[in-house]
């Protein structure tokens, strides 16, 4: 089947600053798809450029099988997009925006009747939908801004930060909204805060310094990096001996100790990459008469993985950087 998304090599340069750097990824039909990266990353350009707010320096982009650069108003026909900062008409009716912008959009009017209240509904806006925009909570302003995304039913909803400044509770029913979203629509979703990708979307890009680092499930990066995942133990027994026979456990990368009060001795262990250890490690601690308070193994967020990534490709970076100027000297 052919992708919803498919850039190849794009790339996006502002006098002399690099922003999108041979950028490449899909994104398949009914996916929610997170693109995770810090500030300045790239997320905002890459989206500007799949919407056709923006040229790319080069590369290709098809989104539905259109080419991006040479289809743009067919290609926005199909994509609803709500920027990071969602602007709306303030001084405008729920109800009258919407109808203001499938004009725009060009829906025919007995279209336009149909379409207004399915997405105050899908959006939770009916009962305030004769409220004026700037009345209402920031919270529910982000869902104008989605409902007015939906109003053309398209096949991509393309959302940029779209929980940034709400309140947790707030958060949950944007969250949860998109996620019903994502049972009609494929959704390419940009943000900064990890835990909004993991609760909401089944596939990862990271992309950092205008690079894309990974791009795969949360729960596949988790399985292939060795990201997090320290095993914690609290031993009663002699220090010295507790380090030494847990250090050689059979898939044990390293561990770090510190004493505690009462005799014991409390011990974070790294295991190698795809190992678990704790079998080992119990059977150890018995076979020594020790006793055992504590063994854990603390669950690898995706917080995890995106700092060893970025922390890896800051490394890679500073790395060449360091080249170029001893090619220099």
């Amino acid at each position: 089947m052919q992708p919803m998304i498919k850039v190849e090599n794009l790339t996006k340069r502002y006098a002399g600053v690099t922003a999108l750097n041979g950028v490449s990824f899909e994104v398949q039909r009914g996916e929610i798809v997170g693109f995770l990266g810090p500030n300045g990353a790239g997320k905002s350009t890459t989206m500007r450029i799949l919407t056709g707010f923006i040229p790319a320096s080069s590369g290709r982009v098809e989104v539905a099988g259109l080419d991006v650069f040479e289809n743009s108003l067919e290609v926005r026909e199909r994509v609803g997009y709500m920027p990071e900062n969602n602007p709306l008409y303030v001084d405008m009716r729920v109800s009258e925006y919407l109808k203001f912008r499938s004009k725009l959009k060009g829906l025919p009017r007995v279209e336009r009747k149909e379409r207004i209240p399915e997405v105050l509904e899908m959006c939770g806006l009916t009962d305030v939908s004769h409220r004026i925009i700037g009345q209402l909570s920031k919270g529910y302003r982000q869902r104008v801004g989605l409902a007015d995304a939906l109003l053309a039913e398209p096949d991509l909803l393309i959302l940029d930060e779209p929980t940034i400044g709400l309140d947790p509770v707030q958060i949950r029913q944007v969250r949860q909204l998109i996620k019903d979203l994502g049972k009609r629509h494929t959704i390419l979703l940009s943000t900064h805060i990890l835990p909004e990708v993991e609760m909401t979307c089944n596939r990862v890009i990271i992309i950092h310094h205008g690079r894309i680092l990974a791009s795969d499930t949360p729960d596949n990066l988790m399985k292939t990096l060795h990201a997090g995942g320290l095993i914690q133990v609290e031993v009663r027994g002699p220090g010295s001996d507790v380090q030494a026979k847990l250090r050689a456990v059979e898939g044990v990368e390293s561990i770090s100790a510190k004493l505690i009060e009462d005799g014991c001795v409390r011990v974070a262990v790294t295991p190698k990459p795809g190992d678990d250890p704790r079998e080992g490690i119990y059977q150890t601690v018995a076979a020594n008469g020790w006793t055992l308070r504590e063994l854990t193994r603390t669950r690898t967020t995706l917080e995890d993985i995106f700092v060893q990534i970025t922390h890896e490709e800051d490394e890679a970076e500073e790395e060449r950087r360091e080249q170029r100027r001893s090619v220099l000297r």
